[in-house]
C-alpha cells in the first residue's frame, strides 16, 4: 500500500452536503475538453514528481464488465492504435510509456469501455473510478504535483487508500499456474480426447478460443498473451440446433462456433441478442454456449500463465474446478508424507480408494499389508479410518498412491531370523512344483514353498491341502519376499518341542 494517496476530482468539497454527496453543477461525464486535459496533466505531474516514466497495466477489463459510467462505450473501447499487437496487447503486466498511460486514463474518464489499474509496484498508481473520480498514489509526497493540480482547478484530497486497490476475492485461494505440469496434463487430456479447446482470456470479457490437437498445442502456446487466464474445455456440440436450444432464458453468455474451415468465432450476448447471433450460425459445423457467471462455468481445468521467469504475478482468480481443487491439494502433499483418510470403496479389481481430505487416493493390493491375504476386505473395510504413507504425487494424472504397509513394522526381518527352525503347519496349496505350507499359527501367517525336490518321496504324491506337514525353514529371500522350506531335511529330526503353525 502506497503511503501517499490522493483523490483528485473536479468537484469542489464546498459543494458537498453533510452526507458527503456532491450537490454542485459539475456533470458526472467527461467534457472531452479542458477539464479532461487538467486531469491528464495532474497524472503527468504526479508521475514526474515520483520519477516514473512507464506504467504497468493490471487487471484489464473491456466491454460490459468495464462500463460503469454514464457514457456509452465506443468501438475499440478507446484503445485504437495504442497497442501494436492490437487488443491482445492490452494485457495484465503490459508496460506502457506515460503517454500511452495518459491515453488509457482518457479512455477511462470517457467511459469508453476499457478499464485497468495503472501501477508501478511500490512506487506509483493511477485508478479511475466512478463519475470522474481519480485516485493517485505515490511513495513520495509529491508537493509540486499537488500545487500543479490545484492550479489546474482540480481538488486533491488526502486519503488512507484508494478504494480501487486490488483485493482478492479469496485471499486463501491459490491460482494454478500454467507450468510444466499443466502443459503435460493438457497433452494427456487432448490425447485422451477429453479436451479439445483452450480459452485464452487476456482481459476481463475478452477472450480467444483455440482448437487443440496433439500437433497444435505448442503452436497455440506460443501465441498466448502474457499472463493470460486459460480454461480447458471439451468439444463443442456438432448438433448446432441443440447447442442453441440450451441457451438460458436470460443472462450474458459467450456463444462459440466453428465453421467448416475451422475458423472459431465467439461473441458475448444476452437474451435480446440470441436470435441475431443464431442467424449467423447457418454455416457452423459445431457450437456451444458458456455462461459468464463464474459459478456456472464448468471447464475441465484452469490456469494462468506465469511470467518468463516462472513466477505467477497475474492476479486472476477463477472459480476452481474439481481438477483445480485437486491440484491445490496435491501441492500440499509430499512423497513419504503420512496421511489419515477414510476407506470409501474397495473396487472389484482390488484397488482400495481412500478419501484424504476431499481427494481420492488409492492403495494397490501389494501395499495393503506385509502379510498374505485373499481379498482387500480381509485387511480394510469401507468407512474405516486408516493411516498410510504417500508413495508418489502425480500432478499430471492427478493420482496419489498410498501404502498402508509402509506405516507398519516389516515382519520379514524377523522371519529371516527363523532360518533353520523346524515347524509343523498346514498345507495351503498344492502346485505342480511343490506345496505351500503356512509356518505361523495365524490366518494371515506367512507361507513357504516346499519344492518337489524337498518333499519326502513317500509323502509327495499323497499330501493334500489341510494336511499337517513338518518342514524346515532353509531360506528367506527378503528382496523377493519368498520363503523356501524343506520336508526331507526334517527326516529323523526330533519333533519334540517343535513350533506349530
Amino acid at each position: 500500500m502506497l503511503p501517499y494517496v490522493y483523490r483528485v476530482t473536479k468537484y469542489d468539497p464546498a459543494d458537498r452536503n453533510q452526507q458527503g454527496h456532491y450537490t454542485g453543477a459539475e456533470p458526472a461525464t467527461s467534457d472531452h475538453g479542458p477539464v479532461e486535459a487538467a486531469y491528464l496533466q495532474a497524472v503527468a505531474a504526479f508521475a514526474e514528481d515520483t520519477g516514473i516514466d512507464q506504467l504497468g497495466i493490471r487487471e484489464p477489463q473491456i466491454g460490459g464488465f468495464a462500463h460503469f459510467g454514464l457514457e456509452p462505450s465506443v468501438d475499440g473501447y478507446g484503445l485504437a492504435s495504442l497497442f501494436p499487437a492490437g487488443l491482445a496487447g492490452f494485457h495484465d503486466g503490459a508496460l506502457v510509456p506515460i503517454a500511452v498511460g495518459l491515453e488509457l486514463v482518457r479512455a477511462m474518464l470517457r467511459d469508453n469501455g476499457a478499464w485497468c489499474r495503472l501501477e508501478t509496484e511500490g512506487e506509483f498508481a493511477v485508478h479511475v473510478g466512478w463519475d470522474q473520480y481519480l485516485y493517485l498514489g505515490s511513495n513520495l509526497p509529491c508537493e509540486v504535483a499537488l500545487a500543479r493540480t490545484r492550479s489546474l482547478g482540480l481538488f486533491p484530497e488526502r486519503l488512507d487508500a484508494s478504494p480501487y486497490d486490488f483485493a482478492p476475492d479469496d485471499p486463501a485461494y491459490v491460482q494454478r499456474p500454467a507450468d510444466a505440469d499443466f502443459w503435460a496434463r493438457l497433452h494427456w487430456a487432448v490425447s485422451a480426447h477429453r479436451a479439445t479447446f483452450l480459452e485464452e482470456t487476456y482481459a476481463a470479457n475478452a477472450s480467444r478460443w483455440h482448437r487443440l490437437t496433439r500437433d497444435t498445442i505448442e503452436a497455440v502456446r506460443s501465441q498466448l498473451a502474457p499472463r493470460a487466464q486459460l480454461a480447458v474445455w471439451p468439444d463443442l456440440l456438432t448438433d448446432v440446433d441443440a447447442a442453441m436450444g440450451s441457451l438460458p432464458d436470460e443472462g450474458l453468455v459467450e456463444i462459440i462456433w466453428e465453421d467448416a474451415e475451422g475458423r472459431i468465432t465467439s461473441t458475448v450476448a444476452d437474451e435480446t441478442q440470441f436470435e441475431a447471433v443464431t442467424s449467423q450460425l447457418a454455416s457452423a459445423s459445431s457450437a456451444g454456449a458458456v455462461s459468464l457467471a463464474s459459478d456456472e462455468r464448468h471447464p475441465l481445468f484452469t490456469a494462468v500463465l506465469p511470467d518468463s521467469d516462472g513466477v505467477l504475478r497475474a492476479r486472476w482468480q477463477t472459480e476452481p474446478t474439481p481438477s483445480d481443487r485437486d491440484w491445490a491439494f496435491l501441492k500440499t502433499l509430499r512423497r513419504g508424507q503420512v496421511v489419515t483418510g477414510t476407506v470409501t470403496t474397495i473396487a472389484s479389481f482390488g484397488v482400495t480408494f481412500v478419501d484424504i481430505g476431499g481427494f481420492t487416493a488409492m492403495i494397490n493390493i501389494p501395499e495393503l499389508s506385509w502379510r498374505p491375504f485373499s481379498h482387500p476386505s480381509d485387511v480394510v473395510s469401507v468407512g474405516q479410518e486408516i493411516t498410510a504413507e504417500v508413495l508418489d504425487v502425480d500432478m499430471i494424472w492427478e493420482r496419489v498412491p498410498l501404502s498402508l504397509r509402509a506405516v507398519q513394522e516389516d515382519p520379514w526381518p524377523q522371519v529371516a531370523q527363523r532360518i533353520g527352525q523346524v515347524v509343523t503347519g498346514p498345507v495351503t496349496k498344492v502346485v505342480p512344483f511343490g506345496v505351500f505350507v503356512r509356518i505361523e499359527e495365524r490366518a494371515d501367517g506367512f507361507e513357504g514353498l516346499v519344492h518337489t525336490s524337498e518333499l519326502d518321496k513317500s509323502t509327495g504324491d499323497v499330501v493334500e491341502v489341510g494336511d499337517a506337514l513338518t518342514v524346515k525353514i532353509i531360506e528367506v529371500d527378503l528382496a523377493r519376499r519368498r520363503i523356501a522350506l524343506s520336508h526331507v531335511q526334517t527326516s529323523g529330526a526330533s519333533t519334540e518341542g517343535q513350533p506349530h503353525a
